[in-house]
């Protein structure tokens, strides 16, 4: 009966080792088919990525750790998750936009360039006109300053700028007649303006022609001996600008080489009268 009883106390041991190992035994089966399962699922997808196990483990590190590449899966799935909505047209908002920017980046490219270009066409019309500037007020002041004394019969006169820039400078006219210390044109009296303003348009005249020069009344403010210097003046010029003027001056029409008026025999009735001086000369002479 000892026996028995030692028999049986081991049969029921023996039986609950067997069931723990039945126990384990389930345990690793159902462990292996879900690493079946996830084996299955990793190949998978190494097909679709076009890539062999055997490469991947050879490439693989030798610190690997799944638990730490799980956590940061996780962590990415979860980042993915807070994005929210996925905007399945923004591929095509991009083209569109990177179209758009690179139509922009060569308007902008254009108009640099175009910018570049008219900045060196100002600059280079900035360096003509300051260069053409300086040598028309050059040759204009060196005539002012030849004819004023002419006109004056002594004097000084010449031209100065206001600033240094000849482009946005402006210009003085310093007149200064015999006896006089005047420092400004608009110290002299009218006659002596209107010859100073003669002196300058003749020196303009000398600098660039004209075929012929209009002159209304520039002797009315002028005495005797300045409209005597005048018409000299004039006389001269006349061998290569042909001039029409009005004048009232008797010395001043002693000059002339055509003479044309209007005169009033009969009240209210006008009548153009012309007179060659040359050929009144010739018929007076015989």
């Amino acid at each position: 009966e000892q026996s028995i009883n030692r028999l049986s106390q081991e049969h029921i041991q023996h039986q609950r080792g067997l069931e723990k190992q039945k126990e384990l035994l389930d345990k690793l089966r159902y462990e292996q088919q879900e690493s079946r399962v996830r084996q299955q699922t990793v190949t998978e997808q190494l097909d679709e990525l076009a890539m062999a196990p055997e490469t991947v483990l050879q490439q693989m590190p030798a610190d690997a750790d799944e638990t730490l590449w799980k956590h940061k899966v996780d962590d990415l799935t979860s980042q993915i998750e807070r994005l929210g909505t996925i905007n399945l047209s923004a591929i095509e908002e991009f083209q569109m936009q990177s179209e758009r920017m690179k139509f922009l980046n060569d308007q902008h490219a254009d108009l640099s360039e175009a910018l570049d270009t008219l900045t060196q066409a100002i600059n280079k019309i900035d360096k003509e006109s300051r260069q053409r500037f300086k040598e028309t007020f050059d040759k204009i002041n060196a005539g002012l300053q030849e004819k004023f004394p002419k006109l004056f019969g002594g004097g000084q006169a010449y031209l100065e700028l206001t600033e240094q820039d000849v482009l946005d400078a402006g210009v003085n006219i310093i007149a200064r007649p015999p006896g006089k210390r005047n420092s400004s044109i608009h110290l002299l009296s009218g006659g002596e303006k209107a010859l100073t303003a003669v002196a300058l348009v003749f020196s303009i005249f000398e600098l660039n022609p004209a075929p012929f020069c209009l002159l209304d009344e520039v002797d009315a403010p002028l005495d005797d001996a300045n409209v005597g210097r005048f018409s000299k003046m004039v006389e001269e010029m006349s061998e290569t600008v042909q001039f029409l003027f009005i004048s009232h001056n008797k010395a001043t029409m002693e000059i002339a080489k055509q003479l044309a008026g209007v005169t009033m025999r009969e009240p209210g009735v006008s009548r153009m009268v012309a007179v060659d001086i040359e050929e009144a000369v010739s018929l007076a002479e015989s």
